[in-house]
């Protein structure tokens, strides 16, 4: 049986990490404050912003919402945003995408200044984590992987790591991260031949494919670690599921992240200490 690689203890680590920051930063007449981007009334949106929210109140960081309708004007929404980038009391800037069709995706994704940039969606944060310097920060969940990575003492120095996905969310600036920790990396994709083969001779597996249970008892050896970061929705189970099917993998790697409870359940976490971070690079 796998050890479970539980999101949960991590992000109390992190949270108990940024109370005791937020205080020091308080007694110089400074709260970190976290400032929520949102068009409409998506359910994931509001389903996201409400665990933020709560996970923010916990570590003492003040948040801002911005919230527009779905049908907002581009001078409208853009005077928001450059609102925000001026406000010195707002240290960091999350914003929910894809914004509607009318604002233009990549015109959104590039409107936040870089050092508020705290979900690392700008090409300033990307270009930070490939050249590993402090410019923005990295996407909450790759990072997430990390944490976990390092809450359980998992060294990642000379480890052979595939990657399944290449996303600029997830796979891209994972494997940057990796290769910051000296690990090898291979990045498996849709045009890949014979993904399994790859995966079983990894020592650590991280599947973000965002394929629903893609990746069954074919794709795994012993002796691995995985991480899924996949959080997908099964109709026919009526639960939520990861990119890994859990069923099969787990019975031969020796550990693993769940799904619900494990990646997913850092992010947030992350998203607090790059708030807390940017506050305190602001205020240096």
């Amino acid at each position: 049986m796998a050890e479970l690689l539980k999101g949960k203890p991590v992000a109390d680590a992190l949270l108990e990490r940024c109370r005791a920051q937020t205080e020091k930063l308080k007694e110089k007449g400074i709260t970190p404050t976290l400032a929520i981007v949102r068009c409409g009334e998506d359910p994931s949106d509001l389903s996201y912003e409400k665990g933020a929210m709560k996970r923010c109140e916990a570590a003492g960081v003040a948040v801002k919402n911005i919230v527009m309708p779905a049908d907002v004007d581009s001078e409208t929404f853009y005077k928001n945003i450059d609102d925000a980038n001026h406000d010195p009391s707002i240290h960091g800037i999350l914003m929910f995408r894809p914004v509607p069709k009318q604002l233009g995706k990549e015109r959104a994704r590039l409107a936040i200044a870089p050092e508020k940039d705290v979900d690392g969606c700008t090409n300033g944060s990307l270009a930070g984590v490939f050249t590993n310097t402090l410019t923005g920060f990295a996407p909450c969940t790759a990072q997430a992987v990390i944490e976990i990575f390092d809450y359980y003492g998992i060294d990642l120095k000379g480890k052979n790591v595939t990657l399944i996905g290449r996303s600029l969310v997830v796979g891209k600036p994972l494997a940057m991260l990796l290769m910051n920790r000296n690990a090898t990396i291979t990045v498996c994709h849709t045009r890949t031949v014979d993904v399994p083969a790859i995966t079983r001779k990894a020592d650590i597996v991280v599947c973000a494919a965002g394929e629903p249970e893609m990746a069954g008892a074919s794709y795994f050896s012993e002796g691995q670690i995985v991480a899924d970061v996949g959080i997908n929705w099964n109709e026919e189970k009526g639960k939520l599921c990861g990119d890994v099917l859990f069923e099969e993998a787990e019975p031969i790697v020796d550990k693993i992240t769940p799904v619900p409870g494990g990646v997913g359940s850092v992010t947030t976490a992350v998203l607090v200490s790059h708030v807390v971070e940017a506050a305190l690079r602001q205020n240096g």
